[in-house]
């Protein structure tokens, strides 16, 4: 069993270098010292995600691009934390991986950005919209199927250049990152999330250490928030159980109040995304991890109750 973690010895930070995930992770790293009195550094990385920027990750090989050098410095003893979106991890963690906590939820929905139009009902007929999320293009065009869908990669900043250079006349971001950078004023409305269901753990952080690490893991209850950790788990169980990846147009946001979780899915074509939204709404008591599972399966079995199989990958 692993030492328990020293005030003295630093816990390093393994985290992405866009200005978004280095904010992630300060934030993380003031709260170790500040509820935790560990105090922390920072390990800036370049992952795979970041360099390929002229292809949708769907095609190169999803989001696990974004966390997998991460990993490796957590393997290689170069740091002992990683600080992740939680909708850019992999429903499965490789062998010798947990995620140890998942951090409050800041704003889950989805936000249009645009310099002209108040909102997706504004935008004039054939309007160009940026995004590169396949659940965004499929809900996008269930209410808007006019609309012209063009990729948009790249970090935060690039997106809003290329949106300032005139190339969309929106672009479709996370709410929370936006926030986060201190940019919300370039929120022009956000989407209900009956407009458009967010990603399973869209607005989160969750911290990813070794499973030997035993006393951090077992410190970073600490930081975890039950409500946001009971409703990602039921959301990223439906990704799971369909086999959820950036390469299938899949929705899932669930709310924990009150023991009681709601839960909305759907489930897009991924190479005909004018074909009909598979949804599914769910409601029911939970007060354990095991019930906000069991609810994700459910939801992902209505959707395939309705047809949704037709939809999947023939892997699935």
């Amino acid at each position: 069993m692993n030492a328990a973690p020293s005030p003295t010895t630093p816990v390093v930070i393994a985290t992405r270098e866009s200005r978004l995930a280095l904010w992630q992770a300060e934030h993380v790293r003031d709260r170790l010292l500040n509820e935790l009195h560990l105090p922390a550094s920072l390990l800036g990385m370049t992952t795979k995600g970041d360099q390929i920027l002229d292809r949708a990750l769907s095609k190169v090989g999803g989001k696990g691009l974004f966390v997998k050098e991460l990993e490796t410095a957590l393997e290689a003893g170069q740091a002992q934390l990683a600080v992740h979106s939680l909708k850019d991890v992999p429903m499965e963690l490789p062998e010798g991986f947990v995620l140890a906590a998942v951090l409050e939820r800041e704003d889950p929905r989805d936000a249009f950005v645009s310099p002209r139009y108040a909102d997706v009902s504004s935008l004039p007929q054939g309007a160009c919209v940026g995004t590169s999320s396949l659940r965004r293009v499929v809900q996008l065009l269930a209410l808007r199927p006019d609309l012209r869908i063009e990729p948009l990669r790249g970090n935060l900043d690039t997106r809003l250049r290329k949106l300032d250079e005139g190339q969309f006349d929106a672009i479709v971001l996370a709410a929370a990152g936006l926030k986060r950078l201190g940019l919300g004023e370039r929120i022009r409305s956000v989407f209900s999330t009956e407009q458009m269901i967010p990603a399973a753990g869209q607005g989160a952080l969750g911290l990813e250490v070794r499973a030997s690490s035993t006393a951090l893991l077992a410190a970073l209850q600490g930081l975890a928030h039950a409500p946001s950790a009971l409703a990602t788990q039921a959301e990223r169980e439906v990704s799971r159980r369909l086999g959820g990846s950036c390469s299938m147009p899949l929705a899932a946001h669930a709310v924990w109040r009150d023991g009681q979780m709601t839960l909305h899915a759907a489930l897009g074509h991924a190479t005909e995304p004018l074909r009909p939204l598979f949804k599914a709404s769910l409601q029911a008591s939970v007060a354990s991890a095991q019930e906000a599972l069991a609810l994700g399966r459910q939801a992902a079995e209505a959707l395939l109750a309705q047809g949704g199989q037709a939809y999947l990958p023939s892997t699935v």
